[in-house]
């Protein structure tokens, strides 16, 4: 199921690689957007491969994109592609390497198809909906991958660029679950380190992230084993009106009761 969508969207994620490397490896202009979010040629070209290449290969599905124009259109549509070209672009910015492509399939407000791709290393980490999570690297075969089984001494990170004073709180009231300080991780590279079983946590409270940072990571830790939902417990939904993850999220190995900051 979804072999033909899953091999397009790794295609996809693999041209883009390429334009982005390119431009990542030569000086490039930053442009802030409207939201003060910084934005290069790398997000635009990548977010125009990526839709040209999922467009001609699904012609009846709609888009939800950063670097794109929202509109009501994809509400009409019975799928859509929910697509983040460079997640992490302060990342890329600083060439710190930590930096993302996020493609995931949205059908009846769920997701049935995420990838992460991490264009500086080429490694790229999939989940289709109750078939597993997988590590591809380049030249090996896909092998499946699982959260890890620990309940206490859990290795916690926190975002490079966006960790809040009340995360730092909450961090410390709990730090007595934590093995040592958090690791600063960026973009969606928190949700495959998750997934993988070489990190166990990760809790983000405030509200600037949107559905195209998450949508893929949320299937690819589930399909591991693992969980990611809002603070006060409840799943996630996709293809909303308010694109905005509003109340932050948690996204780890085991979800337990300490872990919610809302009862």
């Amino acid at each position: 199921m979804l072999k033909f969508e899953l091999q397009t969207a790794i295609e996809a994620a693999k041209v883009a690689e390429k334009k982005i490397l390119e431009i990542y490896h030569t000086p490039f202009d930053v442009e802030i957007k409207e939201d003060n979010s910084p934005v290069t040629q790398a997000d635009k070209c990548a977010d125009a491969i990526i839709r040209e290449i999922l467009s001609h290969a699904f012609p009846e599905d709609g888009f939800l994109t950063e670097e794109s124009a929202d509109t009501p259109e994809r509400f009409s549509k019975k799928r859509i592609w929910i697509v983040d070209p460079v997640d992490g672009t302060r990342e890329f910015v600083s060439r710190n390497g930590e930096f993302t492509t996020n493609i995931a399939l949205c059908e009846g407000h769920e997701i049935i198809l995420g990838i992460i791709n991490v264009p500086t290393t080429g490694v790229l980490y999939y989940a289709i909906k109750g078939e597993g999570a997988f590590r591809l690297e380049p030249g090996k075969e896909a092998v499946r991958i699982h959260v890890s089984d620990r309940a206490e001494s859990l290795r916690c990170m926190r975002s490079v660029s966006f960790f809040q004073p009340s995360e730092a709180v909450y961090m410390k009231e709990n730090a007595s679950r934590f093995e040592g300080e958090a690791m600063p991780v960026g973009a969606a590279l928190k949700f495959a380190r998750i997934a993988e079983g070489s990190c166990d946590f990760f809790v983000r409270l405030s509200n600037g992230t949107k559905e195209w940072d998450v949508a893929p990571g949320d299937l690819i830790v589930q399909e591991a084993g693992g969980f990611m939902v809002e603070p006060n417990g409840k799943n996630f939904t996709y293809n909303r009106e308010d694109v905005y993850n509003r109340n932050g999220y948690l996204v780890g190995n085991i979800l337990q009761p300490w872990m919610l900051t809302v009862k």
